[in-house]
């Protein structure tokens, strides 16, 4: 990303001493439309020193009293005039749709995706900016998206900068632009620890009993709907004229793992929060199952990404 020239510093400064000119209030429920009450035109550096090449030729055609110079100097003149129009036209009627982005952990980049309604109407050179980061986009006559990579630092819901909507289409010579602030927060999961103990235990009071092969025999029960046939006692089955499973017991290791806030004593806040999000990602990884139990809730237990999302949440949210 340019380093931000003299002019960018000049408008950062004008934002924060007059916020009303740029329109910084409060955020703005979706959809959000740009119309011609909130879109600012200047002109760019090239275009300053176009207009005072224009303004040379305009004299100089004058004095000497040259037609095809001053007709020159009026065709330029007009162009530089129509451009100012088409970069305005570049971005009215833009209209912000929704906001979307899946959680990450803190640290990480939260890819946020922009949908926009282009009204039917192919709009070029695009430039979006939201938090140091910017990126360049040009639309179809169809909804399109855009894609904001940003920085996230801490774990819980996250609102999203203003993010700046800009062209210098077609020449270069004016610079369009509008904010969107749209009043939506995003879901950042907590960081986990980077090295520790691995979890140990398992949750006694939800321990899974399932049958699986070449488990020891427990029993035998009466058939229920959802259990495999090749589990079925068929000869003593037509023994006692009804059908009959075997049981079986399941080693230990795949019971369903406690994951306790109040076995973690020794531990501050924060390190309990990324100690048990570390163990859910690992959890996760080895296809495991485990109940986590937080101060004011317990989850599971369970496995697969519906509850591996439900327990990051949970941490995340935590006060």
């Amino acid at each position: 990303m340019s380093a931000p020239t003299r002019l960018d510093r000049l408008r950062q400064r004008f934002e924060r001493r007059l916020p009303a000119l740029t329109r910084f209030k409060r955020p703005e429920t979706l959809p959000i439309e740009l119309g011609r009450r909130r879109i600012y035109i200047l002109p760019t550096g090239f275009g300053t020193g176009f207009g005072a090449v224009l303004m040379v030729m305009l004299i100089g055609a004058l004095n000497y009293a040259n037609n095809s110079a001053l007709l020159l100097t009026c065709l330029l003149g007009g162009i530089a005039v129509n451009s100012m129009l088409v970069a305005f036209r570049n971005l009215d009627g833009l209209r912000l749709l929704a906001v979307r982005a899946e959680p990450v952990l803190a640290g990480e980049k939260l890819q946020v995706r922009l949908r926009f309604d282009t009204r039917r109407r192919v709009r070029s050179a695009l430039r979006f900016e939201c938090a140091g980061h910017d990126v360049h986009a040009s639309f179809t006559d169809t909804p399109s998206t855009v894609t904001l990579a940003l920085s996230t630092q801490k774990r819980g819901w996250m609102k999203l900068p203003r993010v700046r909507a800009s062209t210098t289409w077609p020449f270069g010579l004016f610079r369009a632009w509008s904010w969107l602030h749209p009043d939506v927060a995003l879901l950042v999961y907590p960081a986990p620890e980077a090295h520790g103990p691995a979890a140990a235990g398992v949750d006694e009071h939800h321990a899974r009993r399932n049958p699986r092969d070449g488990d020891e025999l427990a029993g035998l029960r009466d058939y229920r709907a959802g259990d495999p046939i090749k589990q079925i006692a068929w000869k003593l089955s037509a023994r006692h004229h009804e059908l009959l499973v075997r049981e079986l017991d399941r080693p230990d290791e795949q019971d369903a793992r406690m994951l306790d806030w109040r076995r973690l004593p020794g531990l501050g806040y924060e390190q309990r929060i990324a100690r048990l999000t570390r163990w859910v990602i690992e959890a996760h990884a080895g296809g495991d199952r485990w109940t986590l139990r937080l101060p004011d809730a317990e989850l599971g237990p369970g496995s697969g990404s519906e509850h591996y999302h439900r327990c990051l949440s949970a941490l995340a949210l935590l006060p």
